[in-house]
C-alpha cells in the first residue's frame, strides 16, 4: 500500500509539474485579410489594449519610432505592386512602423520584416516607403489598437490604425485596370499556344477523343511555328500516331529531334530516336 501510494504521489507531481496554466493573451494576435480590386492585402499585427493608461505622448512616445501594436513588428502584405501619395511600393511583406505625433504620423514600410518590435538598428536603406497621415480624433475611445482596411473602391482602400482617440488613415492604390485589362486581352485573344498543348496531351494520357487532341496539338504547333518548342513536337508525334497519321508523326517527330538536338536535350534526342526507330 506504501509502495502505492508513493508511486502516485509521484504521478501527480510530475502531472502538476508539467501542467502549463493557460491564461488570456495581453495583446491577442490578429490577422487581417481583404482583396481590394484584384489584389490580396493582409495584415498580421498584436492588439495591445488601453487599459486606463495614456497611450499617445506617453506610453507611445511623440517623434519615435514605434513597432504599431505589440509584440513582434507589425506585417503587411501586398500580393501586387500599390502606390501611396504617388509613390509605388513593390509587391511584397513589409513590416508597418509609425513616428505618431499630435496632429500627424509619419507611417513607415520597411523591407526587414522579422524584427520582434523596432529593429535594434534602424536601417534608412530599409525604408521601402513613408508617407504623412493626418490625426483624426476619435469622438468615442477605442480600448483595443485596431488595423482596418475601409473605403473599399475597385482600385483603392485605406489602411487605417485606430487607439485611444485617435485614428490615421494611408490611403493606397491598387493596380486594377492594369490587371482586368490584360485579363480581357488575354480570354478576347482566345486560348494560348500552351492552352491548346496541354488540352491536347490530357487528352492523350487520359485515352480520350484522339481526333480532337490533334486538332489542339496541330493549333498549339501551328502557333509557335516561328519559334518551334520540340516538346511540343514530341507531343504531336505520338498524337499523329495514335491518330493512324504515320507520315506525320514521323515528319513530327523529326523536327523535335533536331529541335532537342539544338537544344541539347539528350532526353528528347533519346525518347525522339526510339519513337523514329519504332515508326521504321
Amino acid at each position: 500500500m506504501k509502495k502505492l501510494l508513493l508511486s502516485l504521489f509521484v504521478v501527480a507531481i510530475s502531472t502538476g509539474a508539467n501542467a502549463q496554466l493557460k491564461t488570456p493573451a495581453s495583446s491577442p494576435s490578429s490577422k487581417l485579410e481583404q482583396t481590394v480590386g484584384l489584389t490580396d492585402v493582409s495584415v498580421e499585427y498584436s492588439r495591445p489594449g488601453v487599459k486606463g493608461r495614456t497611450i499617445f505622448g506617453d506610453l507611445v512616445p511623440y517623434g519615435k519610432v514605434w513597432r504599431t501594436g505589440a509584440n513582434a513588428n507589425t506585417k503587411v502584405t501586398f500580393s501586387d505592386d500599390v502606390t501611396i501619395d504617388g509613390k509605388e511600393l513593390k509587391k511584397g511583406t513589409y513590416a508597418l512602423y509609425t513616428k505618431p505625433g499630435k496632429s500627424s504620423w509619419e507611417v513607415i514600410f520597411y523591407s526587414d520584416a522579422k524584427n520582434w518590435g523596432t529593429p535594434q538598428k534602424w536601417d534608412d536603406s530599409k525604408v521601402a516607403l513613408s508617407t504623412t497621415a493626418k490625426v483624426v480624433k476619435m469622438p468615442m475611445k477605442i480600448e483595443s489598437f485596431t488595423i482596418t482596411i475601409d473605403d473599399l473602391t475597385d482600385n483603392s482602400a485605406v489602411l487605417g490604425m485606430l487607439w485611444e482617440n485617435a485614428y490615421v488613415g494611408v490611403k493606397f492604390n491598387t493596380p486594377t485596370d492594369k490587371g482586368v485589362e490584360a485579363s480581357i486581352s488575354k480570354v478576347m485573344a482566345g486560348p494560348s499556344a500552351n492552352d491548346y498543348f496541354n488540352a491536347a496531351k490530357y487528352y492523350l494520357d487520359g485515352g480520350k477523343d484522339i481526333n480532337k487532341a490533334k486538332n489542339w496539338i496541330n493549333k498549339a504547333v501551328d502557333m509557335t511555328k516561328d519559334q518551334p518548342r520540340f516538346w511540343y513536337l514530341r507531343q504531336q508525334s505520338l498524337i499523329l500516331a495514335k491518330a493512324g497519321d504515320k507520315k506525320g508523326a514521323i515528319t513530327a517527330a523529326k523536327a523535335s529531334l533536331a529541335g532537342a538536338e539544338k537544344r541539347g536535350n539528350a532526353d528528347y534526342v533519346k525518347m525522339n530516336k526510339e519513337f523514329l526507330a519504332k515508326m521504321k
